[in-house]
């Protein structure tokens, strides 16, 4: 599975209608697209929500951003993430 990053922003009416069934929602929404949500935190500032979330594709990743702003009203913008040793292997040079 492949990790991606999901930031939301919340709309005028989104905020309105915070409440836990619609954290199941989301749940519910992640898993039917072949992922799941590893964290999610609240935030405060530019960005409302971040998740970690993993996908066996982008595709899925894209097709679960797409749902969860339609069925949510939220805005999300979702980025692949590797971890910073997987990272280090693919471009650190050798010293």
């Amino acid at each position: 599975m492949t990790t991606f990053i999901m930031t939301g922003r919340y709309t005028t009416e989104a905020i309105k209608k915070i409440t836990g069934k619609r954290t199941t929602k989301a749940h519910e929404i992640v898993k039917k697209c072949g992922g799941k949500i590893v964290s999610a935190y609240a935030m405060m500032g530019e960005t409302d929500l971040l998740a970690v979330m993993e996908f066996p594709s982008i595709n899925d990743a894209i097709k679960a951003s797409v749902a969860l702003s339609k069925a949510l009203e939220i805005s999300f913008s979702t980025v692949p993430a590797i971890r910073i040793e997987e990272f280090d292997k693919l471009v650190g040079s050798k010293a």
